[in-house]
């Protein structure tokens, strides 16, 4: 399985790299609403929508990031600042940090086919248009998140396997550690001082190290919500995976539930920063 894990984990990692710095912009707003319908498949499948409902809200959920990407501008070579995405940003950072806290806590479950569906449209879709809004920003930037977010994955399960004591959540993940993501944030910590250093930042001065330090502790902790968010669904579906797309990986949707409630939230801040 290991090895599978690996194979699989650089091949993706080449696709990723390829698609990143080689398709033009319409081409990445397509490989992106592609993974949006792959991921709204596999939601459907956590819901327990019927086949044609679930093909229908996979293919719906693809469509709708194709176009929306498009009408803001995402598809172009010369791309004018997405600020129509505002909106969906908005709801999606609303729905990461004040609902799905108290979702985790009260063990809430999908109920009906609308209800899921909407709530599948703000976990899918805003960070689907964020993967194309921040490659238009600069690939470099959106590579940074992606590698945030893995960093804070891999920190986690290697600080929790040597020194994790305090379950996290054992009703939803019993693996995850409050050690654990103590590790990942100085993991993404570390990292982004990394990168502050690379980008010549005076990363000495104590107004940054002030405000930098919470944001990416901050950041670590969304993506943490974020997997723990599918991973209470999963257990409330009785599956082990997302999907069995990825060998040794699962599905779309466990590659990338960190990223679902971090993305946004970013391109919420490139928008900001923007103005």
């Amino acid at each position: 399985m290991l090895k599978t894990r690996i194979i699989t984990a650089f091949v993706l990692l080449g696709v990723l790299l390829g698609a990143l710095f080689f398709l033009p912009p319409f081409g990445w707003l397509a490989f992106a609403s592609l993974i949006c319908a792959g991921a709204a498949w596999e939601w459907g499948g956590l819901a327990r929508f019927a086949g044609a409902r679930r093909a229908t809200f996979a293919v719906l959920m693809g469509a709708a990031c194709l176009l929306l990407g498009a009408v803001a501008g995402l598809a172009s070579d010369a791309p004018q600042r997405p600020v129509g995405l505002l909106g969906f940003y908005g709801v999606s950072a609303a729905f990461w940090l004040a609902v799905v806290p108290f979702w985790l806590k009260h063990k809430w479950r999908l109920q009906g086919n609308a209800s899921a569906m909407l709530v599948g449209l703000i976990v899918l879709l805003p960070p689907a248009l964020a993967m194309a809004h921040l490659r238009a920003v600069s690939p470099l930037l959106l590579l940074a998140v992606i590698a945030a977010v893995s960093i804070a994955d891999i920190s986690a399960y290697f600080t929790g396997r040597a020194f994790g004591r305090r379950k996290l959540a054992p009703e939803i993940s019993p693996g995850k550690t409050w050690e654990g993501a103590g590790g990942a944030v100085v993991g993404v910590t570390v990292f982004g001082f990394v990168l502050a250093l690379g980008s010549s930042l005076a990363i000495t001065s104590t107004p940054l190290i002030a405000g930098l330090v919470p944001l990416l502790a901050g950041f670590t902790a969304v993506s943490i919500i974020g997997d723990l968010f599918e991973s209470l669904l999963k257990r409330q579906a009785g599956l082990k995976d997302s999907g069995t797309l990825l060998p040794g990986h699962g599905g779309i949707l466990d590659r990338i539930d960190s990223l679902t409630s971090t993305l946004p939230l970013v391109g919420l801040a490139a928008l900001w920063l923007a103005i």
